[in-house]
């Protein structure tokens, strides 16, 4: 287990709570859209509260180069974010990502140095101005609107991987016809798609786990149906853990373009029951 992944799981164990060179300091996660592939990326990042908003800083401890989430939220600036909570358990929320600028990014680039002069080490480190982000949560609470809009975003999402799917399917199917006439490399064609799709799978999945968070807390009715969904969730995200790791391991052959059809129907089955159940329940929850 690498650096990063001991501080994301310490993180999800103690409530946001990390030792070493965190300690004591205010976390947050945030799982970004990988820019050039779609795959999520999690990544740790000190904050600062500004109202409602939770500001982290680009800093990249002074390298000349943006961080990679930077850049991928300047490509998708919807992320989920976790943070410890009252409740005991760090938990997901939906939020949307604006870089500040001007006078409003100097304020508080200014505030934070003040507070954690290792900040101001950083920007002597670099001559790139070290972008202020603020994470704005989803706000179910104060917009009567903004639960069903959400609602018909998730089932557009759901469309766009039921339509993925098909022609993932269809292109799966014209490779086991072609046979062994196939056409060298096909089968890492297909691979890259089949990972694509698990990646877009794989994301939609941890948006959504943010946005139940704040679900939960407006519509409790919902508490038990969003149970259900989070379990379907973690049944789901095993069965593409196994999925990308056999993709990962096959060689390139005529016979790996039937494995990964079949390796797809096993991680596929049941999938369109659970959108259908979630929207559903969503829909009657939000009116």
């Amino acid at each position: 287990m690498g650096w990063n992944d001991q501080v994301i799981a310490e993180f999800r164990s103690n409530n946001g709570r990390v030792g070493g060179m965190f300690e004591g300091a205010p976390l947050v996660l945030m799982t970004t859209a990988g820019r050039r592939t779609g795959r999520p990326h999690t990544n740790p990042a000190v904050y600062r509260r500004d109202g409602d908003r939770y500001l982290v800083f680009a800093s990249n401890a002074g390298g000349d180069q943006h961080p990679d989430w930077y850049l991928n939220i300047l490509a998708s600036p919807q992320v989920t974010v976790e943070l410890g909570t009252d409740e005991g358990t760090a938990r997901s929320f939906a939020a949307r990502a604006v870089p500040l600028e001007g006078a409003e990014r100097d304020r508080l680039w200014e505030a934070q140095c003040a507070d954690n002069p290792a900040f101001r080490e950083y920007e002597r480190k670099t001559s790139r101005t070290i972008p202020v982000v603020a994470l704005e949560l989803l706000d179910l609470a104060s917009d009567p609107g903004a639960g069903a809009a959400v609602v018909r975003q998730l089932m557009g999402h759901h469309q766009d991987l039921r339509d993925q799917l098909a022609r993932l399917i269809a292109a799966l199917d014209r490779g086991e016809a072609a046979g062994a006439a196939a056409p060298e490399g096909l089968a890492e064609q297909l691979r890259k798609h089949c990972l694509t799709y698990c990646y877009g799978l794989h994301l939609h999945h941890t948006r959504e786990e943010g946005a139940f968070t704040q679900f939960e807390r407006q519509y409790p009715a919902l508490v038990p149906a969003i149970a259900r969904l989070r379990e379907e969730h973690r049944v789901v995200a095993d069965a593409l853990t196994a999925f990308e790791a056999e993709l990962t391991a096959a060689a390139d052959g005529e016979k790996d373009v039937t494995r990964m059809r079949e390796g797809l129907e096993r991680l596929v089955a049941g999938l369109e029951e659970h959108f259908a159940y979630e929207e559903r329940e969503l829909l009657a929850a939000v009116g």
